[in-house]
């Protein structure tokens, strides 16, 4: 089981790396009600629409958190958003083997609570390794998730220097 936060299921959305990555992940995917609140009822952009989509098609699960005291505690302790907060409470909670998050306070909080975690330059480099996207494929959304996102030059350099690698 892998629960995403807001900033990772956006991040995937916006770089159109949604559709592949739910084709080729096998666990079950599931949202909190705050992720999902975030994610789509703002606005409709390209990427909301995407991952409303999903949610339609029960790619992506929406879980009600019953966890609310333990919710309010990574929130204040980490200092988190709700939607980071309520990710991590249900992955807690739940025995999820996966978090997808992005957010730096949200990987302390996972990291603290041993709550194994990806990001989703993590995703794209492992759907690379399992060539489920070509290498100029995969460029081309480290490019987008470094425009979109807000990872180090470090970060990015090195996952560049992964994509390219020969498979």
């Amino acid at each position: 089981m892998l629960i995403f936060d807001a900033s990772t299921l956006i991040l995937l959305a916006k770089t159109e790396l949604l559709e592949m990555f739910l084709d080729s992940f096998a666990g079950e995917v599931l949202i909190p009600v705050e992720v999902e609140r975030e994610c789509c009822s703002a606005k409709k952009s390209f990427d909301a629409l995407l991952i409303e989509k999903a949610i339609k098609e029960e790619r992506i699960a929406v879980k009600t958190l019953r966890e609310k005291r333990l919710f309010r505690k990574i929130r204040d302790d980490f200092r988190l958003g709700k939607g980071e907060a309520e990710a991590i409470a249900l992955a807690f909670s739940a025995g999820a083997q996966l978090v997808g998050i992005d957010d730096k306070n949200g990987i302390n909080a996972c990291k603290l609570l041993k709550l194994p975690f990806v990001t989703a330059i993590n995703i794209l480099i492992r759907m690379r390794e399992k060539v489920f996207i070509e290498k100029d494929a995969a460029l081309i959304r480290l490019d987008a998730l470094e425009r979109f996102g807000r990872y180090t030059s470090g970060i990015v350099a090195d996952a560049r220097s992964r994509l390219e690698e020969e498979r």
